[in-house]
Order: C-alpha cells, then structure tokens, then sequence
C-alpha cells in the first residue's frame, strides 16, 4: 500500500479538471481513471454476456464478473463471495431485503425500529412494509445535539422488535452511530439490523463479520465506482431463508408452468442479464483501492472540511448542523434561505447540495425547510474550498445587500 498523496490521489480523477470546483460528493463520487478504463475496455473490446455463453471471451469475462464479487466480499470482510448479491443500488438492496426476508416474518403487531437520521432509502421500504403487514414503524429520535442515544433505544427495543434499520453515516450530519452497540442490543431481543452503508462505506469501510451485521448494503457510485450499481450483503443462514423477488433468466436451474427451482446463492437474487461493465468497472476501483492508505485519506478529507469550517463560522450568521470530524458540513446562514444562496453559488461553479437531502424527517427535526451541504473527497484540494469561501462571501454581501 502507497503512503497517501494528495496531489497524486487528485490526478487519478480526470473530471476534477472542470472548472466546477466539485463539492458534492455524498451525492455521488467522481470516477477514477482505473474505473473508466475498464468500463470503456469492456464496451469497446468485448461482446459477450456472462454465464450463458462457452466461448473463451465469455467464459473470462464471467470469471471477472465473479472477480468483483470476491473482492467486494473481501472490501468488507465478508465470509464469503456468496454473501454478495448485486442490486441496482442501495435502495433496491433495502427493499430486496424487506420485501424477500422480513415480508413473510412480520406480523400484525410487529415493529419496525427506523432512526430519524435515516434517508428517505431507509425509511419509505420501512413504511411501505409496514402497510403491507401490519407491523408498525417506530421513531429513534434524534437528540439535540444531533446524535442518537442507546438509552433510548434501550427503551424502545422489546420482542416485538423484528428489525432496526439505521444507517452507518448520516447524509446530513456525518454523524456515525455506534454500530457495534446497537447491534448487540438488538439481538439481545432477537431482532435483525439492517445497515445503510451508502455514505459510510467510502469513509470509513467496516468489518461485517467483526460487527455481527446481519444485512449491509451500500452504492458502487459513491464509492468511486458506476452508478446503477448496488451491494447487498447479507448473512448466509438469512439468505437461505429468502425467497427471489425479481423473476427472469439466469435465476433457476429449472422451469415449467407449474413451478421452477431457483438457482443457488446469489444468483437466484439476480434476473436478468446483469450490469457486467458495471461490475467489473467496480472490480477495478475495489483493486486501486487496496493502493490507498484509506485511513490517511479519510484524515485528510476531514481537514479540509474542518478548514471549510472555521473559515464559515468566521461569517456572521452561520449555523451548523454536522458532527465532529465529519467528512460533510451541513449549514445554513440566519434570515437567508439556503435555495436563494445555493442558486448563487451554482451560478458560480460550485457544485454542492441544497434543500433537504432526502432526509424530511430529520429537517423537521432540526425545525428547518432544508439546508445547504458540502461533502469532501481525497481528491478536493485547500484551493477548493478557498474558492468555495470566496463565493460564499460573495453571495451573503449580495443577498444582505
């Protein structure tokens, strides 16, 4: 593994060059040159599907396309590659799992713990469960200080708890919960949990083994990867107990009109012909990555939005909604609506987030309509974000006008 450099790191993103000085990346994460050369090699050399075909081509590209899932395994120290089905995103990975696996366990009564820092991902498959089943969807409210308190959870975890859903990394906030705790606690009631990595996993890559995390799912894209791509993992024993969701080829081993037989672990979860460049443009970003000293990285990250920071609160009026040592600052400035001031600043080429984050509850929470957002990368620069202060100085001398 390389010592990390920024100035290196930064090279290995041709779309950093734009002139948009790019800071939203907990929307999306911008594509290492590893990551466009494999999807362009596969559309531009290859014409062959994966499984279905015996030529040489075929059959290599099958074993990259497995390839992937071995590493993405490996990425979060699964037990084995079978653990790995591949979805469209984290949002398809949640509802697999509410729709194949708890659908048939919930019952009328049942709950449903959701945190109230959760994307809107992680809380419309909950609702919509609940509906069909009749279990209940409970509130883990946020605290003041925009934290989550076990305590409360405490009080609220009973039998009739069959899943809490949370997430790893809060959107708005950068507030990470502590997954560990909160696992142990809701299998003391012999409940399930269900992790929402898609902000977390690129930040701060966790062991789900060590963690004991029953299902985990995040977005390739927002780990330097393509879109249209998801990672579901989950444990083998809950696997076996799911039946598919999504009917098509590729996921049976046998069918006629009065029944079929799936096909083993994952594929039996995968119909369809699947999104091979994706996977294998994803498999090469997962390789770059073992290259990456991510620990150095993520510290560097974090004081460029700690520099973003003290250069912001320096402004009068400026309110902040993000924890310590968060890689994203959430923020707002007293009597300006943050829609007038993100309009500003995208007129000046800064690329960043405004609104609500598709987290309504938590900015109801928080009493607000909505807020603005930057979020970092290794590849963001000091120069970045002094652009960034400059524009908003701009923009607030003429909104205050």
């Amino acid at each position: 593994m390389d010592h990390f450099n920024a100035a290196s790191f930064r090279l290995a993103f041709p779309a950093i060059r734009s002139t948009t000085v790019f800071l939203d990346s907990a929307a999306t994460a911008l594509k290492p040159v590893a990551m466009i050369s494999a999807s362009n090699n596969y559309y531009s050399l290859s014409g062959s599907s994966v499984y279905r075909g015996q030529s040489s081509e075929s059959l290599k590209l099958t074993r990259d396309f497995e390839q992937g899932r071995i590493r993405a395994a490996k990425f979060i120290n699964a037990p084995c590659e079978k653990n790995i089905i591949w979805t469209r995103g984290t949002t398809e990975s949640i509802n697999l799992i509410a729709q194949s696996y708890f659908r048939s366990v919930l019952q009328p009564g049942d709950e449903i713990i959701v945190s109230e820092i959760e994307h809107h991902s992680n809380l419309l498959p909950w609702i919509m469960l609940a509906q069909q089943t009749g279990a209940k969807v409970i509130k883990w409210p946020v605290e003041n200080d925009l934290t989550l308190n076990i305590d409360v959870l405490k009080s609220k975890l009973s039998p009739k708890c069959k899943v809490v859903a949370i997430t790893q990394m809060s959107n708005v906030t950068g507030y990470q919960p502590d997954l560990l705790a909160i696992t142990q606690l809701v299998h003391q009631v012999g409940a399930r949990i269900v992790v929402d990595g898609a902000q977390g996993v690129v930040h701060n890559p966790l062991d789900v083994t060590e963690l004991n995390i029953d299902f985990y799912v995040f977005s390739a894209h927002k780990l330097y990867g393509p879109t249209g791509l998801g990672v579901c993992y989950g444990k083998m024993e809950l696997l076996e107990q799911m039946p598919p969701w999504h009917g098509g080829g590729k996921m049976l081993t046998e069918v006629t009109f009065e029944h079929f037989t799936p096909a083993p672990i994952p594929q039996r979860f995968e119909a369809g012909t699947p999104n091979i460049a994706g996977v294998i443009a994803f498999s090469s970003v997962l390789e770059w990555l073992e290259t990456i000293d991510l620990s150095s990285a993520e510290a560097y990250t974090r004081s460029l939005v700690e520099h973003a920071n003290s250069k912001l609160s320096s402004l009068p009026g400026f309110i902040a909604y993000s924890a310590p040592h968060s890689p994203l600052l959430s923020f707002n400035f007293q009597g300006i609506h943050h829609s007038d001031l993100g309009v500003l600043l995208t007129e000046q080429n800064i690329a960043l987030r405004y609104g609500q984050h598709c987290a309504q509850p938590l900015m109801d929470a928080l009493k607000v309509s909505g807020c603005l957002r930057i979020s970092m990368m290794p590849y963001n620069s000091l120069q970045d974000i002094d652009t960034f202060i400059d524009a908003v100085t701009f923009s607030l001398s003429l909104l205050n006008d």
